[in-house]
């Protein structure tokens, strides 16, 4: 939500009331120097004495709209300056000269602007008494309608420029609201597709590992692969999880690449126990890049060679290798998502790495690596 403080129309409404006083009392200095100018030469004494009540008046005017602080103060001035000049007006000319009516009407403007209607007209009211006392009957014929029309359009505009920023915020509330629900939609959606991608990955690991080592393992030991399985999903898993202790993965390859067109000769040196998840990524890596074999290579045989190299971490290598045509891997398009995504991406998301090595006619090698606990 817009804080209240910060929205358009409140914004609005301060600039408003702070601009208020400084235009009304530099206004008010201005139409003071030419009714000046006007006066008879006797009534200058007292139009210079008016000026200086008017320049005072501008000052503390222009006070409150640097600080935004003594409203009250600048109407009471505004209130007393009005009044001393339409109550004087007889001997400055009259209304020959219009020094009262144009700061009785600046003043009433700016009034509409700073003040709302329970202050303001009251104000207003009182200062066309008073300049209605000093010019008698002829101040109801002309100055009353242009007093009435001119603070009118003063209230409407300001009016219809606050309501405008009301509108705004509406606006940018409603905008924030629909960013807000977007956002909330697409946390939710990405919580689902966690969630989703869990459930496939510990089901999956669990039947990979079933399916390698199925017969040393008993009902119980299955069960309890099931329970670690249902801790996990439900967020009450603790420790250490159950299958991430060990499988064996030259049997899990063999069991995941046994069921292809592709004739694949698996070599393993020694033992890799690797934890479920890390299996299968490997097991899911070289499906597709067997897959890439029987697509493009033009051959019916490869190679899957499984070893563990000594060093630091003890990382395990996987290499699958096809004697086919081979290809330029800098040349493959970056909208093709195979090798990246299904591949690379798979063992990267394990902490493991992948490389494909090939060239026109030398064949293409998949490298996999997994650097270990």
């Amino acid at each position: 939500m817009v804080p209240p403080h910060d929205g358009v129309e409140a914004r609005f409404v301060v600039s408003a009331r702070r601009l208020a006083p400084p235009v009304r009392g530099i206004a008010s200095v201005v139409i003071s120097a030419f009714g000046l100018l006007a006066a008879p030469e006797a009534a200058l004494p007292l139009g210079y004495a008016l000026c200086g009540a008017v320049l005072v008046g501008a000052a503390v005017d222009c006070w409150v709209g640097l600080t935004g602080w003594g409203a009250a103060l600048s109407l009471v001035f505004a209130v007393l300056r009005v009044a001393a000049v339409c109550a004087t007006q007889e001997w400055t000319g009259g209304p020959q000269n219009p020094w009262a009516l144009n700061m009785l009407t600046t003043t009433a403007i700016t009034l509409q602007w700073e003040w709302r209607p329970a202050v303001a007209l009251p104000v207003t009211a009182g200062l066309f008494v008073v300049d209605a006392t000093a010019t008698g009957s002829d101040a109801l014929g002309g100055p009353l309608p242009r007093l009435v029309v001119e603070c009118l359009l003063a209230r409407l505009g300001f009016v219809l420029l606050r309501r405008s920023g009301r509108r705004v915020d509406e606006a940018r509330e409603h905008r924030s609201a629909l960013v807000r629900a977007e956002a909330l939609a697409a946390a939710r959606h990405r919580q689902e597709r966690e969630y989703l991608a869990l459930l496939h990955d510990t089901a999956a690991s669990t039947f990979l590992l079933v399916a390698a080592q199925a017969e040393e393992m008993g009902p119980e030991r299955i069960a309890e692969y099931a329970r670690h399985d249902l801790a996990v999903l439900t967020g009450t898993a603790t420790g250490t999880a159950v299958k991430d202790n060990g499988v064996d993965l030259a049997a899990s390859l063999r069991a995941g690449v046994g069921h292809g067109r592709v004739s694949v000769e698996v070599r393993s040196t020694g033992a890799a126990l690797v934890p479920a998840s890390v299996a299968l990524a490997f097991v899911r890596a070289v499906r597709e890049a067997l897959v890439n074999v029987e697509l493009y290579a033009g051959v019916d045989t490869a190679e899957l060679s499984l070893r563990r190299e000594q060093g630091p971490g003890d990382r395990v290598v996987v290499e699958v290798t096809d004697h086919g045509v081979g290809f330029n891997p800098e040349e493959v398009a970056s909208s093709r998502r195979g090798i990246r995504g299904s591949v690379v991406e798979r063992l990267a998301g394990v902490g493991g790495s992948a490389t494909v090595i090939s060239r026109p006619g030398a064949g293409t090698t998949v490298r996999l690596v997994w650097p270990g606990a």
